[in-house]
């Protein structure tokens, strides 16, 4: 099976005994929270904790860690105005809402310039880009070190679908799969989403829908209702011996290239070995071009990724094909295809309109019809 990244899949899970007590308490915000299951369990790895300031520096100006290994984005914890003071070589724990989550050895208290980390990794100092929204929001003033974590997954939603790189693994290897490839989505999914899955399935041995359900932005699709649309179409649409579902934790951070190549290093860890690449990944807006997500990886050997990104092209449904196609494979004009932007959907949806098939499955379009009525 495919190696994690940096070599070794991290495991910083520890049991609630082992949180010390008497100890200052730091407060995390939503992303942090996510990001600190996301460590525990071993899906960042090679991180061991929330950056020091020398791989954030690394981080924000090459693209890579202090020792080299390629990795696009900051994974940090910010000082809250509520939070005490602390110094190099406190424990702290750390709590979400009232609740503890974990615990970190602070190895660094550092400053940053966010709205340089905003210009570098989202490309963009643009205050109405959501990344630089949450980043306006912040101190300032880090602090990096290594962590624990409690396994929480219990009291957290689409527990059975909450599985850890370790148990990925295990799943893929009982399955016989020898290549996965990983879908990652925050939407329902679509035709376009389905033709790509699929061409994606003639290729490999199984396919893992992995949809992102940490922070995002409000006017997303709640991960509750999108869960529905997957189980729905799985269920009737895919082979169910070649295809699994398991949620992703992570936050979304908006960052579009950087976060395409941060989206595929971390399904490596969950023992993927091919990542989809689509239209304006992990994009939002006008920030970022089409396929910017797709040419970023270029800048690394694929030996640094090892995971394989399979790029392709805007898939829609073109009524004089009768199919989906691309404009690879579709000679036709913009008239005969079918495409429907998230806002134009949520129009059709608040009038009362289903999506056509065209686009989305009937019983998708019912889900998410059910979800606006209510």
């Amino acid at each position: 099976m495919i190696q994690p990244h940096g070599g070794k899949l991290v495991n910083k899970i520890i049991s609630e005994d082992r949180i010390p007590k008497n100890v200052t308490v730091l407060t995390l915000n939503e992303r942090e929270k996510n990001d600190l299951e996301m460590i525990g369990c071993g899906a960042m790895s090679p991180l061991e904790g929330f950056m020091t300031g020398s791989d954030y520096n690394s981080v924000v100006e090459k693209m890579r860690l202090e020792n080299g290994i390629v990795w696009t984005l900051p994974v940090v914890f910010s000082l809250k105005e509520d939070d005490p003071q602390v110094a190099v070589g406190d424990t702290v724990v750390l709590r979400y809402q009232d609740e503890i989550r974990g615990m970190m050895e602070v190895e660094d208290i550092f400053k940053a310039d966010l709205m340089h980390e905003a210009r570098e990794t989202l490309l963009t100092d643009d205050e109405h880009h959501p990344g630089v929204q949450y980043l306006k929001e912040l101190s300032g003033s880090y602090i990096g070190g290594k962590i624990n974590a409690l396994d929480l997954r219990d009291e957290e939603p689409f527990r059975d679908h909450r599985l850890i790189p370790e148990e990925t693994r295990i799943l893929f290897n009982k399955k016989g799969w020898k290549s996965i490839v990983a879908f990652q989505t925050r939407n329902p999914i679509h035709r376009a989403h389905e033709y790509l899955q699929k061409v994606s399935l003639e290729m490999v041995d199984g396919l893992l829908i992995h949809p992102l359900v940490g922070a995002t932005k409000a006017d997303d699709i709640p991960a509750d209702v999108r869960m529905k649309c997957y189980e729905t179409i799985l269920e009737k649409y895919y082979p169910s011996d070649r295809t699994a579902l398991s949620v992703f934790p992570a936050a979304m951070r908006y960052a579009g290239p950087r976060e395409a190549v941060f989206h595929a290093i971390l399904r490596k860890n969950y023992g993927c070995t091919h990542f989809i690449v689509g239209r304006d990944h992990a994009g939002v807006g006008d920030y970022y071009g089409t396929y910017d997500a797709q040419v970023i990886f270029d800048n690394f050997t694929p030996e640094e990724i090892d995971i394989i990104p399979l790029k392709f092209e805007h898939a829609f449904y073109c009524n004089a094909c009768d199919g989906m196609a691309t404009a690879r494979t579709c000679p036709h004009t913009g008239a005969d295809r079918v495409f429907l932007s998230g806002k134009k959907v949520r129009a059709m949806l608040n009038d009362g309109i289903l999506p056509p098939p065209e686009f989305t499955r009937p019983e998708i379009a019912q889900i998410l019809m059910d979800a606006v009525a209510k």
